[in-house]
């Protein structure tokens, strides 16, 4: 994918984010995701059907970079169950830390391949995931 293409994506997904909204249903399971070196902090609402998850919406003050990954990351993730999601947070971190991943489930998550030149960007990227990784380890348990 071009540069272009890439910066596209992002800003599309910065100033459209998918879902960003605080759901009226009291069945979403609220993560709170702050990253303490930045202005990085929202709230990410988990609807679960058994071990699927039926939705996701996060609300909250971020930079371009986690408001596009967040929601990126949440088309990535609605209707994958714990396992599948599960795999694509794992290869999105593979991918922000220079590992081996497989880009072919990542679908536009791919746009930050080359976040890991920006070190400081990185937690940024990764913050959405990390918070929501923890939540679907929990219950994968």
């Amino acid at each position: 994918m071009d540069s272009e293409t890439k910066r596209e994506i992002i800003m599309d997904n910065y100033l459209n984010p998918f879902h960003k909204q605080i759901p009226k249903d009291k069945e979403y399971e609220k993560i709170k995701s702050h990253n303490p070196s930045c202005i990085d902090n929202i709230d990410i609402y988990v609807l679960m059907d058994k071990d699927k998850i039926k939705d996701i919406a996060f609300e909250g003050e971020a930079c371009a970079i986690t408001t596009s990954s967040a929601s990126i990351m949440i088309q990535n993730l609605i209707g994958k169950n714990i396992g599948q999601a599960l795999a694509i947070i794992t290869n999105f971190e593979n991918m922000i830390e220079e590992r081996k991943y497989d880009s072919d489930i990542l679908g536009d998550a791919n746009v930050y391949d080359e976040i890991y030149k920006q070190q400081n960007r990185k937690n940024c990227a990764f913050l959405p995931y990390r918070d929501i990784k923890k939540l679907l380890s929990e219950k994968n348990t």
